[in-house]
């Protein structure tokens, strides 16, 4: 037989309590907000005590949350603080590193300056020079021994011209171009440069011997009187170079001289000066007048 249209759905008495009693919760909780609501709108401090209450109980969370946060706060900022220092450190060292780069170009155009004085100096003190110039190459491995001048015929630099730096003699020209000269230097086996000791003029001649050094061979024979340290100097003999230009100290005394090492290296010397030959230098005294005086 069919199920009658009017009959409930649910049939079930514990199904009808559960329904009941939710409705008699829902509008027993509703009561209470009410009256709750009403009393915290006019005794808004009635409540303090269960707020208080709740705050104690939920404090641990909340300071552990606070703890966190700041930790994490920090953990960031000496991230960010290391990141920070990383990069400044970095713009520090460029900084270092390019004033050591101009500190080092300082001192560079200081030492040019130094040198150049002197060659002013030197200029000062002797005739007037013929061209300053500079020197762009030289032989340091061959047995010969030359240097290119950068100065020419167009600087008025000719054959046979003594070269000198600050600090000696350098050599003499021996081929000549429009813009160029190739120098001679004194230590080339084929330069041979008359000398005297400076303190006491004893006579000798400098050759070249190729490696640097100069050889100095006396002119009188006999006990040899130079010692480790002697300076020489250039003697004018042979009028080619001006007398009294330093060229050598004695480094190692031998049989019939001594060894000794140039003053102004070709490798170490920028700047120099070309001079005119001493003898073409040299004024000659105007002749004695002879015979009888003019009649007036």
């Amino acid at each position: 037989m069919g199920s009658s249209a009017n009959r409930r759905s649910g049939n079930s008495r514990r199904a009808q309590y559960t329904t009941f009693f939710s409705y008699v919760a829902g509008g027993a909780g509703a009561a209470v907000g009410a009256v709750l609501l009403i009393v915290s709108l006019f005794q808004p401090g009635a409540f303090a005590w269960l707020r208080g209450a709740g705050n104690d109980v939920v404090a641990p969370v909340s300071r552990a949350a606070a703890g966190s946060k700041a930790e994490g706060k920090n953990l960031f900022e000496a991230i960010g603080g290391y990141i920070a220092a990383g990069s400044k450190n970095a713009r520090l060292r460029h900084d270092l590193e390019a004033a050591h780069v101009r500190l080092i170009e300082a001192d560079a155009v200081a030492e040019e300056n130094r040198r150049l004085k002197a060659l002013l100096g030197i200029a000062d003190r002797s005739t007037k020079p013929v061209a300053a110039a500079r020197l762009v190459g030289s032989s340091a491995t061959s047995t010969r021994r030359f240097a290119t001048l950068d100065a020419g015929s167009a600087d008025g630099v000719a054959v046979g011209m003594p070269v000198r730096s600050q600090l000696g003699v350098v050599g003499r020209v021996l081929e000549v171009s429009r813009a160029t000269s190739r120098v001679l230097l004194i230590t080339d086996t084929e330069s041979v440069v008359p000398v005297r000791r400076a303190k006491d003029g004893i006579p000798a001649f400098a050759q070249g011997r190729g490696d640097g050094a100069l050889q100095l061979r006396l002119i009188s024979l006999g006990i040899n009187p130079l010692k480790r340290g002697d300076v020489f100097v250039t003697s004018g003999s042979g009028g080619l170079y001006h007398p009294n230009v330093a060229i050598a100290v004695v480094s190692k005394v031998t049989s019939d001289g001594a060894i000794a090492h140039v003053l102004s290296d070709p490798a170490a010397t920028d700047y120099v000066v070309v001079d005119q030959a001493w003898s073409a230098g040299i004024v000659p005294p105007a002749p004695a007048a002879t015979g009888p005086a003019p009649k007036r």
